[in-house]
């Protein structure tokens, strides 16, 4: 194991006598803080120690199974242009073109009727297992196209029958409207699609449009960023970041001053047997809750749920290479049915989610995320009808993570900021976006922690206090407690 990744069951000690930040949640989001809070001016190895407690594995959840998608146009738009540039200056820094799959790359929007293809099923390898009927065209066959201002449709027979026409269907249902709040600045294209996204089938496309050029967008491989990232942390806190393993059950308060105090956790992976039911108390200056999806099982009156999203990854064909894209897609599979699978070309792989669903609650650990291996094989099937490069890949990866979402009419997150107790901190709720908007957060947080104030970004509308109350949690428990001693006092009455 890395160096980096030692984990320690218990607190070491070293923090006694200094400034003890904790950092729950070892994904992005709380890495980048614990990167940023070791690189700002103010740190002090000898005055500062920051612990971050992770109940099972860095980049476990989101952080290391999501797309990796960065852009200009993401939301919200206080932090966005900081944490692009910011995604930008670490890999001039350290190279992430070659560590982490930094690259910019275009995005594209496509709609499109597959509802004439054969149901063919094909195993992981792009082999067919069976097949219902021929497909009605030629996989390369060329159309005639009508341009205007922002987009293009391909004109066929299809387009003279309204019912079937894709300005005409039926609102789409779906459970997953996670990238809905971005500001998109459409452009037109020149042909059918850009010359070099020739692993895509042209003749199915009915209309592309252009969300964003290298100038706006960008890609990482998520948990390759994550964990680098780590690395460097721990490089540059000289001793002062240490690791643990467990998970955190409860904030800690002091009901004299009704601020946080620390947190209690549980080890969930220790040498000896003996520690494992162990609850362990800790003490901290300051708490930051980094738990995504997780932010609720810690403070329940957090509107934070999580939507689960199932992906999958493809070895393109070989001697096929996939040219840089990331491709949104909506495609008729029936009179009124459509798919929206995301493709993202990365530089040795493609990545495939497809739309959310909620039918699954949030489990304990991200171990425990449940992942169905037919959403995973249907995802195949579906990306395989439109390219035929990735229907004879081989896959690579099935996986499921849940995305933090916030469940407030007002606003779509994050929430970043001290809550209404004092000492405690939030940074989650960053919906498809956190992956972009994981470094700037990260700089937000070092700045609140070690100044009081934040210079680098307007947060005020990010606000945790403006959407719940933490001290809930707190109050609960004192009435609990009272309530308790109340029914001590009347018992001993009782026995007299």
């Amino acid at each position: 194991m890395p160096e980096y990744l030692k984990f320690r069951s218990k607190p070491s000690g070293r923090h006694e006598g200094k400034q003890h930040i904790i950092i729950v949640g070892a994904g992005i989001v709380g890495v980048c803080t614990a990167y940023y809070i070791v690189k700002h001016p103010k740190f002090d190895p000898e005055k500062f120690h920051i612990t971050l407690i992770e109940s099972k594995r860095v980049a476990g959840g989101a952080s290391g199974k999501a797309g990796g998608l960065l852009a200009l146009w993401a939301f919200p738009e206080q932090i966005v242009s900081l944490s692009f540039n910011l995604h930008q200056q670490l890999s001039n820094e350290y190279n992430g073109e070659k560590e982490w799959g930094y690259r910019r790359l275009t995005t594209v929007s496509l709609e499109g009727d597959i509802s004439h293809l054969s149901n063919k099923k094909h195993n992981e390898h792009g082999d067919d297992e069976d097949e219902d009927e021929d497909e009605d065209e030629d996989e390369n066959s060329e159309g005639q196209y009508e341009f205007d201002d922002i987009s293009f449709k391909r004109t066929t027979t299809h387009d003279s029958d309204s019912s079937s026409s894709i300005t005409d269907r039926p609102p789409k249902k779906t459970s997953r409207n996670t990238r809905s709040s971005s500001t998109v600045q459409l452009g037109s294209l020149k042909s059918t699609l850009p010359p070099t996204l020739n692993w895509i089938t042209s003749s199915l496309i009915e209309s592309c449009s252009k969300l964003g050029g290298t100038d706006t967008t960008a890609q990482v491989h998520p948990y390759k960023f994550t964990n680098f990232i780590l690395k460097k942390a721990v490089e540059e806190s000289k001793g002062a970041l240490e690791m643990i393993l467990g998970k955190v059950n409860q904030i800690t308060y002091s009901e004299e001053s009704g601020s946080a105090t620390g947190v209690e956790y549980q080890p969930t992976s220790v040498k000896e047997d003996k520690h494992q039911d162990e609850i362990i108390n800790v003490e901290a200056d300051q708490i930051v809750l980094t738990v995504g999806p997780w932010t609720s099982k810690i403070l329940p009156d957090c509107p934070i749920s999580g939507l689960r999203a199932h992906s999958i990854t493809i070895a393109p064909f070989k001697d096929q290479p996939v040219s840089p894209y990331a491709i949104f897609t909506e495609f008729k599979t029936g009179p009124y049915s459509y798919i929206s699978p995301e493709i993202y070309a990365r530089q040795d792989e493609v990545y495939v989610c497809g739309e959310g669903d909620s039918t699954v609650a949030v489990p304990e650990t991200t171990d425990d995320v449940e992942v169905v291996k037919s959403k995973c094989d249907e995802l195949f099937r579906q990306v395989g009808k439109v390219s035929p490069n990735l229907r004879r890949g081989q896959i690579l990866k099935r996986q499921a993570c849940y995305l933090p979402v916030l469940d407030v009419p007002s606003s779509s997150g994050p929430l970043i900021g001290e809550t209404n107790v004092s000492n405690l901190y939030l940074a989650s709720g960053h919906s498809c976006w956190g992956i972009n908007n994981a470094p700037g957060t990260g700089k937000i947080m070092s700045e609140l922690l070690l100044e009081g104030d934040v210079k680098c970004a307007d947060i005020s509308s990010l606000d945790p206090s403006l959407y719940f109350d933490a001290s809930v949690l707190f109050e609960d428990e004192v009435e609990e407690y009272d309530y308790e001693d109340e029914a001590a006092e009347e018992d001993e009455e009782d026995e007299y």
